[in-house]
């Protein structure tokens, strides 16, 4: 007994329902057509044997134009007029169950997520909002206490043949250090007002780092300070004034160079002069009790800093706004150098916002804002950043840069790379550039022995986030030098030449930043631009492949409901599809046998248009 298929024929019908095809078309060409009362036979035949219910179905698939009825009007069928799915859905009132409901309800909600998240810029929003100085922001915290590890770094240039010196030989200098000062820093005695700004105060404690530096207490011979700025002001007093002061510091026998401690020299010793100066000096240029060049640093500092929160405007966060309630610097009289309008080194302008290429940073030990210009990107610690230095013509003579004019003295002819601060040192002739007079005229390096200037030791730079504005990392290196006088009716100095003598030069500034700050930083520049488009792409993704989903089985039902023959085509393709891979992996087994006919015309006297009616299998003897 043989199996016959005909799954040619049920695949025909099965396309005609689907696509909406009227049967007159192809079918009428293969198959008569028969108007007798045999074709009435044959019908009530497969209507008996196909059930009663699958007759209602064809005749109400017949007038809804897809049917038995369209194959009676003949010819080609037109497509242009075919229902779409979704129409059919619609017209037909296709109910959708709850749990198919509450999918499209959530695909939608994805999707408009998806919309929402990768259109609106959020994440700058989010980012902008706790960069600014507010209470309990994130950049507070960071701002307020930084918590990241701030070094000083001293060096001091010892004399080694100072007595060479006074008979006119080049000075020998030899660096000792470094001297490493742990700087534990936060902002007290804060006060947010309401034009969006905030007030503070810095306290710094310096605690030396021994297994960073030297012994401290490393003798060093240096200029008499003290000593050497009451001479140098002494021709300007008059020939009588000046020998009188001979006279004293004579009697007092003080000497043109001292032998201090690396200690004492950087935080203070003893000195007559200097006790005299605090006694008598006018308050506003009274100097400390004792003679330290970072002296002021540890403690609770006196100035009173306001900078701008950002609330108004990211153009110039973090920048001051007033020192002690002045809005310019007063130690100096003429724009620019009395602006203030510079960072205090927490936070800068972002770049991303500003699109400058210039930052400013005020120091109080510099006496002055100083500018930053942008060179290039950089990256640290898989960061992205932006690198600043210090231009060549920040310090130095007018001609090259006529911002420095008003720096200078009448008196003083300027020279590239010095810088006057002597308002900010109560008077004394103290001069900023860089260490070992990097970028300076060659004269100041050629006037002594002992300097050798490098570009990656001794240059000041920043390395910012172009994003927020906050430093990776930075280091402002500076050079103090003593401006001397010569002061021929003083006899204790009268062999000290007119000379710009260095006493040292120090690196302060960040390296790292702790853990916890470096992983927001990544977290907001670099791992969030990256997942936030991918995350709102998927979204979309999901959103529109579960509302597709849905409408697709919906359909898929609706038309397995309407034709049940259908579902049982898929049933066998599916059963074809694994036959054919076991067929595959077992062809060796069947090479002797007899091969099989799958598909067998039938005489045409059994072929009619009712032919979806006729049974899938058949017996044959």
């Amino acid at each position: 007994m043989g199996l016959q298929k005909h799954y040619l024929r049920y695949g025909r019908s099965a396309r005609d329902h689907i696509l909406g095809l009227a049967g007159g078309g192809r079918r009428n060409t293969i198959v008569k057509t028969h108007t007798s009362d045999n074709v009435h036979h044959n019908n009530g035949y497969n209507s008996h044997s196909s059930g009663s219910h699958g007759t209602h179905r064809r005749s109400h698939g017949g007038a809804g134009g897809g049917g038995v009825g369209g194959e009676h009007g003949g010819g080609m069928p037109n497509l242009t007029n075919r229902p779409t799915p979704l129409s059919m859905l619609i017209s037909q009132g296709v109910k959708i169950n709850n749990h198919r409901l509450a999918v499209i309800i959530i695909g939608i909600v994805i999707l408009i997520l998806g919309i929402i998240l990768s259109t609106i810029p959020w994440l700058d929003y989010f980012i902008l909002k706790n960069l600014q100085l507010w209470n309990d922001t994130l950049s507070f915290h960071y701002w307020q206490r930084p918590g990241v590890v701030r070094l000083t770094k001293v060096y001091i240039y010892n004399v080694t043949n100072p007595d060479g010196f006074l008979n006119g030989e080049k000075p020998r200098l030899t660096e000792v250090g470094p001297f490493v000062y742990r700087e534990d820093m936060q902002k007290v005695n804060i006060h947010f007002y309401d034009n969006q700004t905030v007030s503070y105060q810095h306290k710094k404690i310096l605690q030396f780092v021994p297994e960073l530096s030297i012994d401290k207490n490393t003798p060093i011979v240096t200029p008499n300070i003290p000593l050497l700025t009451l001479t140098s002001l002494s021709p300007k007093l008059g020939y009588l004034l000046s020998k009188t002061i001979s006279v004293v510091l004579t009697a007092a026998k003080f000497k043109p160079f001292i032998n201090v401690t690396a200690d004492q020299l950087v935080f203070g010793y003893d000195d007559a002069l200097v006790s005299l100066a605090h006694r008598f000096y006018p308050k506003h240029l009274r100097p400390m009790e004792r003679m330290g060049l970072l002296l002021g640093r540890n403690g609770t500092l006196t100035e009173v800093s306001t900078i701008k929160t950002g609330q108004q405007g990211m153009e110039e966060f973090g920048y001051i706004d007033r020192l002690n309630g002045l809005d310019h610097l007063p130690h100096w009289h003429k724009p620019p150098c009395n602006r203030i309008a510079a960072s205090e080194g927490s936070f800068f302008p972002p770049r991303e916002i500003t699109k400058s290429n210039m930052v400013y940073l005020y120091d109080k030990d510099l006496c002055r804002v100083i500018p930053l210009q942008y060179q290039k990107g950089v990256e640290k610690d898989g960061i992205g950043a932006d690198l600043y230095i210090l231009p060549e013509n920040t310090y130095g003579d007018s001609s090259s840069n006529p911002d420095n004019a008003c720096y200078d003295p009448s008196d003083y002819e300027p020279l590239q790379g010095l810088q006057n601060i002597s308002p900010c040192q109560y008077g004394a002739p103290v001069y900023i550039s860089n260490p070992h007079f990097y970028q300076a005229n060659e004269s100041l390096l050629n006037s002594v022995e002992g300097l050798s200037p490098n570009k990656s030791e001794h240059e000041t730079y920043f390395k910012i986030q172009s994003k927020l504005g906050v430093p990776l990392e930075g280091k402002v290196r500076i050079q103090l030098n003593l401006k001397v006088t010569r002061a021929k009716d003083v006899y204790p100095v009268k062999d000290f030449r007119d000379f710009v003598f260095p006493v040292m030069w120090l690196e302060e500034g960040i390296s790292e930043l702790t853990p916890a700050i470096r992983r927001w930083i990544y977290l907001a520049t670099v791992f969030a631009p990256i997942i936030i488009p991918i995350s709102s792409y998927l979204l979309i993704f999901g959103g529109i492949s579960a509302i597709a989903f849905i409408f697709v089985r919906a359909y898929q039902n609706f038309v397995f409901a309407r034709d049940p023959t259908l579902e049982i085509l898929e049933m066998g393709r599916r059963s074809l599809r694994r036959g054919s891979s076991f067929i595959a992996q077992h062809q060796h087994k069947f090479m002797h046998r007899e091969s099989y006919t799958l598909l067998k015309t039938m005489p045409g006297d059994l072929l009619d248009d009712s032919e979806d009616a006729i049974p899938i299998m058949t017996n044959s003897s």
